[in-house]
């Protein structure tokens, strides 16, 4: 995989991106995604985000049955023209291929950052959704208010199955049995 910059990387005028131009963007810190053939650039992720996905993989790390894995920061190939990168999933390991992931994962989660509230919460949890991805959790890092919610897939919609703040618990039972407090999320950041 040769990495190029992103001029280089740039399909030609009136053609979407691909799979194949994802793989070649610069490694600039920047997340690159791509949603049906458009490109989505964000910036590097925060230090109160970095922290919660790392405390986040791992409650869910120590809950992970044998049979399923945790991944932080891995990219979803949701389609031909959509690859996505979760701040967290959960999968099989079947489903690994190289540096992707080739199907669906049982969970996604997003922690929103302030430049992603209204992606996470509009354009990836539809795009979830459209795709089958059975758990979505979006956390909201904010050290005097954390949040979790929660969503199920049921009859091909989410449907919200919990809104926790603070040192309230969110007993998930999908992908598998672990309780998540979202103030424990933010614990050693907070200054009080």
């Amino acid at each position: 995989m040769e990495t190029v910059t992103i001029a280089e990387a740039w399909p030609p005028y009136g053609r979407e991106f691909t799979i194949e131009d994802l793989d070649r963007m610069p490694d600039d810190g920047h997340r690159y995604e791509l949603l049906d053939g458009t490109l989505i650039v964000s910036p590097a992720p925060g230090l109160p985000h970095q922290r919660v996905a790392v405390v986040l993989t791992h409650i869910l790390e120590l809950s992970c049955p044998d049979e399923l894995v945790v991944f932080p920061n891995v990219n979803v190939r949701l389609a031909d023209a959509s690859a996505l990168e979760p701040d967290v999933v959960v999968a099989r390991p079947p489903d690994v291929a190289g540096a992707r992931l080739l199907r669906v994962p049982l969970l996604v989660a997003e922690i929103l950052s302030p430049d992603s509230v209204l992606r996470d919460l509009n354009l990836k949890k539809a795009a979830y959704e459209r795709f089958g991805v059975p758990s979505y959790w979006v956390i909201d890092p904010d050290l005097e208010r954390p949040a979790l919610r929660a969503f199920e897939l049921s009859g091909g919609a989410y449907t919200e199955v919990a809104h926790v703040t603070g040192d309230q618990a969110f007993r998930a039972q999908r992908p598998f049995a672990v309780g998540v407090v979202p103030a424990r999320l933010v614990a050693k950041l907070r200054t009080s």
